[in-house]
């Protein structure tokens, strides 16, 4: 196991319980404890994560993790929600797409797509987004016609924001918009960590005929720091089977579809 894989291992433990102890990443990892203090220490510079006696905290509040050192977590559910998410859209369609890992999985199952592929006169599919890792994906897709919203780039999660993404935004219309958040509420409604992203993602969503929320079923109860639009924005959720019968009801209750992928 090299540096970044290690450090990425340290982050899932982290993320299992919130805290960790300098103990269990020896014992889980088979390394010694000045390494695993070394690797705690250089999280930390990267607010990753907070430093304790003898271990480490969890940013979960306060920061995101970064892409880079994201193992993808429910992979299984995110490739479902994907699925289901590129159901929804008939060919020849305007799409938005904000960052993260589920909407990128979103794009993935976009761009696989075989009536995407067939050749036309005109794009197959537009997408609309402001992550530059969507772009940089779906450029190799001919038939997509790709447009950035332009803005300032946010390092953790390659997400452009500002008054430039808001100024392209305000000026084109969605046929649909695929949202990933990192908490969801049914009465709350949907939140991440960021402001900045958070204004972007209610943009776009007022900007789709239809607005749909992406969410693995860890995030539904889970609050962050900035919401996303108001409760009502979004009309639709995409869930995998670990929804609960309450939650299904009080999103249903809300006026809120819920597709279980």
């Amino acid at each position: 196991m090299n540096r970044t894989e290690r450090l990425r291992a340290v982050l899932d433990l982290l993320a299992e319980t919130g805290q960790i102890e300098v103990d269990d990443i020896v014992e889980r990892l088979g390394v010694s404890q000045a390494t695993a203090r070394r690797d705690l220490d250089a999280l930390a510079s990267q607010q990753l994560l907070s430093r304790t006696r003898g271990g480490a905290t969890g940013q979960s509040v306060a920061y995101d993790l970064p892409l880079r050192f994201k193992r993808e977590q429910h992979a299984a559910e995110k490739q479902a929600i994907a699925q289901a998410a590129s159901a929804l859209v008939p060919r020849g369609a305007v799409v938005g797409l904000c960052g993260g890992t589920t909407s990128t999985a979103v794009a993935t199952a976009l761009g696989a797509r075989q009536d995407v592929a067939e050749p036309s006169s005109h794009p197959t599919l537009t997408v609309v987004t402001n992550a530059i890792n969507i772009a940089a994906q779906l450029l190799m897709r001919p038939q997509i016609k790709v447009v950035m919203t332009g803005g300032v780039v946010q390092s953790r999660s390659y997400e452009l924001v500002g008054p430039y993404t808001d100024s392209v935004l305000g000026q084109i219309s969605l046929d649909y918009a695929f949202i990933g958040v990192n908490g969801v509420d049914p009465r709350l409604g949907p939140t991440v960590h960021d402001e900045h992203e958070a204004a972007v993602n209610a943009l776009m969503a007022r900007r789709a005929d239809h607005a749909v929320l992406v969410a693995d079923s860890s995030k539904i109860g889970r609050r962050a720091f900035a919401t996303v639009g108001d409760p009502g924005a979004f009309d639709t959720i995409i869930t995998d089977d670990g929804i609960t019968t309450g939650q299904r009801r009080a999103f249903e209750e809300a006026g809120v579809r819920v597709i279980v992928a």
